[in-house]
């Protein structure tokens, strides 16, 4: 990446939760092995608008067994150990389209195909580096479309608040190891998400600051530097991560992890989550969402279902 960079020849990146594994691909629209979508351009040849006989069926984790992981994360949280920890399960589903269904009808920001492995559709940027800025636009606070007041109700949510702030926190203090002048240039705005199971809305925030003049050359010390991606593990970031292996019992694998592509000047970057794996003839939704000291059991459960959706409208 540091090579590719200060040459400034395209290329396209994955790496995985734990950084044990990645994907690199020059030139990365030239081939259609991988396929790829961010803000700065895509190898996607078409785009479906609709697969209106889509099927999901979803065989999630039972209220008990998420309530265990709950309780072991709420015990870190009652200790001091950790201010947020983003609590995540892998959900056996079933569907009646191909990866590459998905991965062709969504019109979400990030996208990425690794055929017979995973399909991501993520509305998440991770960051976005562009004549010396680097950005990035944490989510966190998630509540249905549908509900009267959502956007209300989301905005003056005293958990959704705090969890929020513990991320922007986080993320400025991560932008400020490779960056200067770090500034939170906007505070909580509203994206909304279309789904096949109804809307969304999704809080987010933009944070900016300045990197140094040979940043080119130095792409993957960046990128490295800044990983695991804040918003989808919490703070502070080595216990959390400890807490999270202890709570979850399950390999992410790439979910969680994060994908960008470089086009010769400009690098965007998105989170691997809105995530459908596939292992050993099986097909797994990963879904999770920020746990805080003032977290509900029953909303957090919801929450994590509510996030198994298809990009279908």
């Amino acid at each position: 990446m540091n090579e590719f960079g200060k040459q400034k020849k395209p290329f396209l990146f994955a790496i995985d939760y734990k950084l044990d594994k990645g994907i690199f691909i020059d030139n990365p629209e030239k081939q259609s092995d991988i396929l790829f979508v961010t803000p700065l351009g895509t190898n996607k040849s078409e785009a479906i608008k609709s697969t209106p006989d889509n099927k999901l069926e979803i065989f999630p984790i039972t209220f008990g067994e998420y309530k265990k992981r709950f309780d072991n994360v709420m015990k870190s949280l009652k200790r001091g150990d950790t201010y947020l920890v983003n609590l995540t399960a892998r959900t056996p589903i079933k569907i009646n389209v191909e990866l590459k269904d998905i991965f062709m009808s969504s019109n979400s920001p990030y996208g990425l195909l690794f055929p017979g492995n995973f399909v991501c559709f993520s509305p998440e940027r991770f960051v976005k580096i562009s004549n010396g800025v680097i950005s990035t636009n944490p989510m966190k606070g998630t509540i249905s479309a549908d509900i009267p007041n959502a956007e209300k109700l989301i905005l003056e949510n005293e958990k959704e608040a705090a969890e929020h702030a513990t991320v922007v926190d986080l993320l400025r203090n991560d932008l400020s190891l490779v960056a200067e002048n770090v500034t939170v240039e906007k505070y909580r705005y509203i994206d909304k998400i279309k789904t096949n199971n109804g809307n969304l809305l999704q809080v987010s925030s933009e944070i900016k600051g300045k990197l140094p003049a040979d940043y080119h050359s130095r792409l993957g010390d960046i990128i490295f530097g800044l990983l695991p991606a804040g918003s989808i593990c919490g703070a502070p970031k080595k216990s959390t991560l400890e807490i999270i292996s202890n709570a979850e019992q399950y390999d992410r694998g790439y979910y969680t992890g994060i994908f960008g592509y470089f086009n010769g000047n400009e690098l965007d970057s998105g989170v691997l989550i809105r995530f459908i794996g596939q292992e050993n003839d099986k097909t797994y939704f990963y879904s999770g969402g920020g746990i805080t000291s003032k977290s509900n059991l029953k909303n957090e459960y919801e929450e994590l279902l509510k996030k198994i959706y298809l990009p279908f409208q």
